[in-house]
């Protein structure tokens, strides 16, 4: 049996590309998951390979949709091979019934990897240079006047958090905290 596995990083991102392949593929289930492929809690993909037996194929769009690690990815397929089941990966060509297959798919985990590498290490200079020009990440600060407003108005008994929230702007959480604060 052909068993597919579809997956995109973030809940915006959007399956039917992969969806098509697959289905095009012949494959006969697919599990699909919005989640990064950097985490190995990946709830779908464990159900897809408890699914899997001797003589089926596992078959993905793309290489690092499986996994973004090279090492992640080559524990999973030694585990395929030693179960019997084969792998393919469309858009890279890898099939890993054939020697020159599992060359390419031992390449290719491999330019993944240093792929997202690559990425992370342009992120983090990125920051550090926003950084050094006084631009700071996250969210912007809740106006101190909006926090010590709410602050007053919570002071007063007469309004509910929730009221309290819609009228200042100040979101619960931040309200919290300043209490907290102010109580310490």
């Amino acid at each position: 049996m052909k068993i597919g596995y579809a997956r995109v990083s973030t809940q915006d991102q959007n399956l039917n590309s992969q969806l098509d392949a697959l289905e095009k593929a012949g494959c006969e289930r697919i599990y699909t998951e919005k989640q990064s492929g950097k985490r190995d809690d990946r709830p779908e993909l464990q159900r897809c390979l408890d699914a899997l037996r001797e003589g089926d194929t596992l078959v993905v769009y793309k290489l690092d949709r499986l996994g973004r690690s090279t090492f992640k990815l080559l524990e999973l397929t030694a585990e395929f091979e030693k179960n019997g089941v084969d792998f393919v990966s469309i858009v890279d060509g890898i099939d890993t019934t054939t020697p020159v297959g599992r060359f390419f798919f031992r390449t290719m985990a491999s330019i993944a990897e240093l792929e997202r590498d690559i990425i992370v290490e342009r992120t983090q200079a990125g920051l550090q240079a926003a950084r050094a020009r006084g631009r700071v990440g996250g969210r912007p600060q809740t106006p101190k006047k909006d926090v010590e407003r709410a602050l007053k108005l919570y002071d007063s008994n007469e309004y509910s958090v929730p009221e309290i929230t819609d009228m200042t702007g100040v979101s619960k959480a931040t309200l919290y905290r300043a209490i907290k604060k102010r109580s310490e």
